[in-house]
């Protein structure tokens, strides 16, 4: 049966599956640990900022191994890697599971984010690698519909789970889908997705994957901790300085490179560089969204997390059906259609965001999340194919896990620049200059203060939509036609 599987039409849709799953658990993962944590510091006696290190370790985990991992996969072979890593994600949820202390559970969280990363930088390069180039838009937006579909799951599940039976259920949930896919995956998957492996690989870049890690490690701590500290402290400006000398060298070490981690050449291709920009800045316009206005909902206006939570289901709903919608599109008709008219969608969804007061309406609030998420779905999609037709095969590995990294980066940074412009207007009108305030506070003037801010933020954010929109102007519709 499983050969049969694998000489069939359906077999791409086969390694699609092994994919999805693996990629379902991981993006649950995060929306149902967050739910989790306040619990976690009530075992654990201690205080929220404190046990929050068990989410920021393991991101900060998978973005400074995204890179290395993707070309690791490209050198040894996708399945190998995207195997492995399933397992040390599942050895990780164990060990999290079953941790007694808060030390033991953040070092799991650090290794079952060295898993994530070696899942995420090789899931997408597995679909591609499977799929024909003339469906690589269908296959994407069904691997970022699957990231949708987790991210509403990922909060519904852990809260029932936590309720139910306690936080660390929320790492042992993971082990039954992730070993179906490790199962699944070396049955189904077999060679046939390493088939681009070069039978003399090239030596692994080990400067370029140590600088790229230290690069992203110094560029999160120094954005997540901006707003404590002061962006003008002597933390922040030091960490500025390692951060601009860390990418300096790492720019000129690639160039000079046999084999560089990222093969920077690749910028020079217009469609590469500017749909890998526009990728960052509608990240860096659309995260906060999600990040703030929860906030919104439920302490301004007085929305239970439930009530919250079914708010923003229908954006991300649509996200995840216009995805798959949009790709397959996209593949006939050219990708700057649609990432134009997802660029306007976003935008007007910003746009609005920014008309919300205290006593604004829900009937305000859904049409604006609706417009943002249905514009990340069309967007996303045409977008990454545009990148991907100017690498080589042997490259998706590495290639993937950059727009993931791409990705990463954008939400941090949103999430970072929207919070400094939140904090900073409830300073200029008398309040504690804290989320942490918005969340304890029972005052009428927090929730307006919090409010004008979010309008100057998603302001300022519709800034980065608008200049993505510009630079998807002048990408070439087809490899080879520049239609402007």
């Amino acid at each position: 049966m499983i050969e049969q599987i694998k000489q069939s039409p359906s077999y791409k849709w086969w390694a699609f599956i092994v994919v999805a799953v693996g990629t379902f658990a991981s993006v649950m993962d995060q929306g149902s640990v967050n739910v989790a944590l306040p619990m976690m510091a009530e075992y654990f006696q201690t205080v929220l900022p404190t046990v929050q290190w068990v989410v920021i370790g393991h991101v900060l985990v998978i973005s400074a191994l995204l890179l290395p991992m993707g070309r690791v996969a490209d050198l040894i072979g996708l399945k190998r890697v995207f195997i492995l890593g399933s397992a040390v994600f599942i050895g990780g949820a164990l060990i999290s599971g079953s941790s007694d202390s808060l030390a033991t559970l953040i070092i799991a969280r650090l290794i079952q984010g060295a898993g994530a990363a070696m899942t995420q930088g090789t899931g997408m390069a597995i679909v591609m690698a499977t799929f024909p180039e003339s469906e690589r838009g269908k296959a994407i937006g069904s691997i970022m519909s699957i990231v949708g579909v987790g991210a509403i799951a990922g909060p519904a599940i852990g809260g029932f789970l936590v309720d139910v039976l306690g936080w660390r259920s929320v790492f042992y949930a993971n082990i039954i889908p992730v070993s179906l896919s490790i199962l699944f995956g070396m049955a189904i998957l077999v060679n046939q997705v390493d088939r681009n492996v070069p039978s003399n690989p090239d030596k692994f870049d080990w400067v370029g994957a140590i600088i790229s890690a230290s690069c992203l490690l110094v560029f999160l701590l120094t954005i997540t901790n901006g707003h404590r500290t002061g962006w003008g402290s002597p933390f922040i400006l030091m960490s500025i300085l390692v951060l601009i000398s860390l990418l300096t060298f790492f720019i000129w070490w690639e160039n000079k490179s046999d084999s560089p981690m990222l093969d920077l050449s690749n910028f020079k291709h217009p469609n590469f560089s500017f749909s890998v920009s526009a990728g960052f800045l509608i990240f860096l316009g659309n995260s906060a969204v999600l990040f703030l206005t929860p906030f919104y909902l439920q302490r301004v206006l007085d929305l239970t997390p439930r009530e919250s939570g079914l708010v923003m289901v229908p954006g991300a709903i649509c996200m995840a059906v216009l995805g798959p919608l949009s790709g397959r599109l996209s593949d006939k008709f050219g990708w700057r259609i649609f990432t134009l008219t997802g660029l306007a969608l976003c935008g007007t969804g910003l746009l609005i965001m920014t008309r919300l007061t205290p006593s604004s309406s829900i009937l305000m609030v859904l049409p604006a999340l609706i417009c943002h998420s249905s514009g990340m779905g069309i967007f996303y999609s045409p977008n990454v194919s545009a990148v991907l037709s100017t690498v080589a095969r042997t490259r998706y590995g590495v290639v993937s896990a950059f727009l993931n990294l791409v990705r990463n980066s954008g939400n941090v940074t949103s999430i970072a620049i929207a919070t400094a412009i939140v904090t900073a207007t409830m300073g200029s009108q008398g309040y504690l200059p804290s989320l942490e305030h918005v969340q304890a506070g029972d005052t009428s003037g927090i929730g307006s203060a919090f409010t004008s801010g979010l309008s100057n933020a998603f302001l300022f954010l519709s800034i980065f939509i608008f200049l993505a929109f510009i630079l998807s102007l002048f990408k070439f519709n087809k490899l080879n036609t520049l239609d402007t």
